[in-house]
């Protein structure tokens, strides 16, 4: 997995000591939270990654090229990060689940949506 730079790195953190998830945060990355999208995207194809994201442009590029090679978009709009991260872990079984056969997948407040 790969979290995007407007989510919190303690979501990264959460994802791979809690959840066992391979997990960076584009802070982890040589150009940290300027990583453009096209590189997070080649990332993502390339080490078969699952983009965690809120941002829409990934929506478009995987509408209109099937890339990144997975994608998580979290449409909660504004949510401090200890909601965040309990939304996760309420929804990580079903999230686990569901990435396994579907590759472009939303979660909200209240639900998680698959997407074909």
């Amino acid at each position: 997995m790969l979290v995007d730079a407007q989510l919190p790195r303690r979501l990264a953190h959460f994802l791979a000591f809690h959840a066992g998830y391979d997990c960076v945060h584009t802070l982890d990355l040589p150009a940290a939270n300027r990583t453009q999208d096209g590189a997070i995207t080649r990332l993502s194809m390339e080490e078969e990654r699952i983009v965690i994201t809120k941002d829409a442009d990934f929506v478009n590029s995987f509408l209109l090229h099937g890339q990144p090679h997975k994608l998580l978009l979290v449409s909660t709009g504004n949510i401090s990060t200890t909601d965040l991260l309990e939304l996760f872990r309420q929804f990580l079984p079903q999230l686990t689940k569901v990435l396994a056969h579907h590759s472009y997948v939303e979660i909200s407040r209240t639900l998680l949506v698959t997407h074909r």
